[in-house]
């Protein structure tokens, strides 16, 4: 629900006045909350004021956001790896409290069918190929790459086959037993396609993905990644990658499928540094019955060379921000998008029965944001 009223005239010469806008905004505030209903309010003002046009477009951001939340199914390919005990959920409790369905199957399920999609020769494999070579230099062998694309159409047409909008997969180390390869640059391509993917069975970090892009309408592509380390010089510099999970979309510089990644040797990684900007992270978690949304903005910096698919942040804080993930909820998988939609993401935290957290004490402003003047609220950059 959207609550607006227009700026009422001057009062005519003879001291009369046509309505009272404001009366009845604050009257039907008093009766939705006494019915239990969530609302956004926009300031009473003139309907070519840039608070109000703002305000529609911002709220319609939300709907998206509430409305992909609600009709959320992830596949889920293979169990978690045994050691990550951070990435459990609590499939009853996604489903009961939000909705949020999962699908799941075996690792051979996928595998099984990749292989088949080989041995068929789907024409889909190669058209895939010249699909990632128009995004990146391929450094890898035909017969891997050939492997790679087979691996992401297997994973788009799981996806659709069981209704989902996402996706988690067991990405260590069974599945380069059965494979020979990494999934990374295959979900890099299903993340430039708008179906996200994400690693080490991550049900909250593919929901977190989920939300951040649906923020900016699908403008922007999320990055799922890592929260690593500490930058050697920035003391506010962290950095966030991944083997190659990103989406093509974000690369500052070309992507390369190189031959293999530090971490694991083998072939099936992407690598590139996403381009500069201001990003929103987001990660949606919770334990014990209760959710949050970490929500924040930070920078890209300068930094040091880092194989894979990753960026330097810069934070207002970076103790405050470690200190919000060592207590938890989160963990150390995190999505981002580059633009600013916290506020449209804490407002949507009312909509579906979360608590928006914030990193930097900007809770004020983000209130604020939906009602106040434009000038006061947003700095240069924004506007």
């Amino acid at each position: 629900v959207l609550l607006w009223g227009p700026r009422d005239e001057a009062p005519a010469p003879d001291g009369s006045r046509r309505r009272d806008t404001q009366c009845g905004l604050f009257a039907i505030g008093k009766v939705l909350r006494h019915f239990n209903v969530p609302f956004t309010y926009i300031r009473n003002s003139d309907i070519d004021d840039p608070s109000f046009s703002r305000g529609v477009i911002d709220f319609i951001k939300v709907c998206n956001v509430v409305k992909i939340f609600k009709h959320t199914r992830i596949l889920q390919i293979g169990t978690r790896p045994f050691d990550f005990w951070s990435v459990i959920v609590n499939e009853g409790e996604l489903l009961e409290k939000f909705g949020i369905q999962l699908s799941p199957i075996p690792l051979g399920e996928l595998t099984s069918y990749m292989y088949k999609l080989i041995d068929e020769e789907d024409p889909r494999i190669e058209e895939t190929k010249d699909v990632y070579r128009k995004w990146a230099d391929i450094k890898i062998k035909d017969e891997d790459f050939t492997k790679v694309a087979a691996l992401k159409l297997a994973m788009q047409d799981k996806m659709n086959e069981y209704g989902c909008n996402a996706g988690t997969i067991q990405c260590w180390t069974e599945l380069q037993r059965e494979i020979g390869i990494l999934p990374y640059a295959s979900e890099a391509l299903l993340q430039t396609e708008g179906m996200p993917v994400t690693c080490e069975t991550d049900i909250n970090g593919a929901i977190s993905e989920i939300l951040a892009e649906s923020a900016t309408l699908g403008d922007e592509r999320a990055l799922f990644a890592d929260v690593n380390c500490r930058h050697p010089e920035n003391e506010n510099g962290e950095l966030l990658q991944h083997l190659g999970t990103f989406a093509f979309q974000t690369a500052k510089n070309r992507p390369v499928l190189p031959p293999s990644h530090f971490v694991f040797d083998y072939p099936g990684s992407a690598a590139f540094e996403v381009k500069d900007g201001t990003y929103t992270l987001v990660r949606f978690d919770g334990d014990h019955g209760k959710y949050s949304m970490l929500i924040g903005n930070a920078k890209t910096c300068d930094g040091p060379y880092e194989q894979g698919t990753y960026a330097w942040f810069e934070f207002k804080d970076l103790n405050r921000f470690e200190a919000k993930y060592v207590y938890g909820p989160y963990i150390h998988h995190m999505a981002g998008v580059r633009a600013d939609v916290v506020p449209i993401l804490a407002e949507a935290c009312k909509y579906i029965n979360v608590a928006p957290d914030y990193y930097d004490p900007i809770k004020d402003k983000v209130a604020a944001y939906w009602y106040g003047d434009l000038d006061t609220i947003l700095d240069d950059d924004q506007k």
